[in-house]
């Protein structure tokens, strides 16, 4: 057996996506990977584990080739792409390996200062407010799995504000007893100010006008983009344009300090988190995975038993795509992330391909805006490029279920708006049909409707705070 049969050039969606001929599924290299060790006969089993919080650590181990056998190179990659996944998905300051040396040796060159994933390292690093190690460990020394459970959200009770904080707009709920009475959307430009003022003034204003629509004030939700731990900002692409120490001085508490401003239970989680909260409230289910295509990419999961287990299900950041000719992500410095397949930037990277063109100084949701309105006047080069990102839906579901178990995939954001995000969806669900049956089966993708699209976050923002009734 050599590499050959791994050879990335000749693994291709059957269903190809037509702006993006080289795609290279990550579930067909898997697959294809599990095949050749099958053939084997043997395994050798690699332990990962990752530790985040509390030390708490996820573990999800590999069985691969036995080295020396013509598939290192593969082995590398598939080991490699395993743990970028697990660690974006499931954050931690802590990689703990068990493996063959060259293979450790790879992980711990890759998330050191100065290695290949130097910039998940930094990132990491100020999520978790620990110095980033990468452990290697005898196989009887392996930590073992310990995960937590939460439970989020489903409160209703009261007089609530919800608030979704995105990088384009930014949306305001007012909710009584569980009955949305108002809701707005806001054009903002967060990435590009300099002062935390901007941010503090203009979420504090839509609070403010969602308040004018309750009779009093009892709690406030909010959904943000980026990582938050105990409602402290940690780090979110809504702030990259404030200087780092201002960024702890002011950023980091503003959460904390708007909760003392208004003196009621105030609770703000990732943008992800409320995407999966708003399926299973909206749904009447659990073991779903929510996967919002917004500015970039965001996920969350609730697990069959409704709870949440304190990943981070940064999915912007975990590979799709193993094509040696991926596009490579601006901030990591990685290839075929999901932020580059699954998200405003997804349709602006496949405008040239469609052969679209508009004015440089118009903005990505401008963009999108004008590429889905072509969608609904049924301009095929607009719908070539919602089909594409079908085409990276459908084979990227079963991808995320060798690391998820569920159910129920929820997908909004304003990608799936219009005609544009009909295409998509009508792919997605032809490739699960035709290429994965046995998980089309039991796995169905929904989205919501055109106004929860847009809103519904805020709402499901709402419910997350409980109210401490007075005795």
């Amino acid at each position: 057996m050599t590499d050959g049969l791994l050879d990335i050039n000749r693994i291709r969606p059957k269903i190809a996506a037509p702006l993006d001929p080289g795609f290279t599924p990550a579930v067909l290299f898997n697959r294809r990977y599990r095949e050749q060790l099958a053939a084997h006969g043997d395994g050798l089993r690699v332990l990962v584990g990752i530790e985040r919080e509390d030390g708490h650590i996820s573990r999800q181990d590999l069985d691969i080739i036995p080295p020396g056998r013509g598939s290192d190179s593969a082995t590398l990659r598939y080991v490699d792409r395993h743990v970028k996944f697990l660690l974006w998905s499931r954050g931690g300051w802590k990689i703990h390996f068990s493996g063959p040396e060259f293979l450790a040796r790879h992980i711990s060159e890759s998330y050191m200062p100065g290695g290949g994933r130097s910039a998940d390292v930094e990132i990491m690093q100020r999520a978790y407010d620990r110095q980033f190690a990468v452990q290697i460990h005898r196989p009887e020394d392996m930590p073992p799995q310990n995960e937590t459970a939460l439970s989020l959200g489903g409160n209703w009770d009261g007089c609530r504000i919800g608030f979704d904080l995105g990088a384009s707009d930014y949306k305001v709920a007012a909710v009584i007893d569980g009955k949305p009475v108002f809701s707005d959307e806001t054009p903002w430009d967060p990435r590009n100010q300099k002062d935390p003022d901007y941010h503090y003034q203009h979420i504090r204003s839509g609070l403010k006008k969602a308040a004018a629509h309750l009779p009093r004030v009892d709690a406030i939700g909010g959904s943000s983009a980026g990582i938050l731990v105990n409602n402290r900002v940690m780090i979110a692409s809504l702030f990259r344009g404030i200087p780092p120490d201002v960024f702890q001085q002011r950023v980091k508490p503003m959460f904390l300090e708007m909760a003392k401003e208004w003196g009621v239970p105030f609770e703000v989680i990732n943008d992800g988190e409320v995407t999966a909260l708003a399926g299973a409230l909206s749904l009447g289910t659990t073991a779903l995975l929510g996967v919002a295509m917004g500015s970039s990419e965001a996920g969350g999961y609730v697990d069959r038993n409704g709870k949440f287990l304190g990943w981070i299900d940064e999915l912007a950041f975990a590979p799709v795509d193993f094509s040696p000719e991926a596009p490579k992500d601006e901030w990591s410095g990685d290839a075929g992330v999901g932020a580059l397949y699954f998200s405003q930037q997804a349709v602006n990277r496949l405008l040239p391909a469609a052969g679209l063109s508009y004015p440089a100084e118009m903005s990505v949701p401008e963009r999108l805006r004008e590429t889905q309105k072509l969608a609904d006047a049924e301009d095929r080069r607009a719908l070539n490029i919602f089909e594409t990102i079908g085409v990276y839906l459908g084979y990227t579901v079963p991808y995320y279920a060798e690391y998820y178990d569920f159910d129920h995939v929820l997908v909004l954001g304003r990608v799936t708006s219009g005609a544009g995000g009909d295409q998509m969806m009508r792919t997605a669900n032809r490739i699960l049909k035709n290429e994965f049956p046995e998980l089309a089966e039991r796995v169905r993708l929904h989205v919501p409707d055109e106004k929860s699209r847009r809103v519904g976050q805020a709402v499901a923002a709402a419910s997350l705070p409980q109210i401490r009734r007075r005795k």
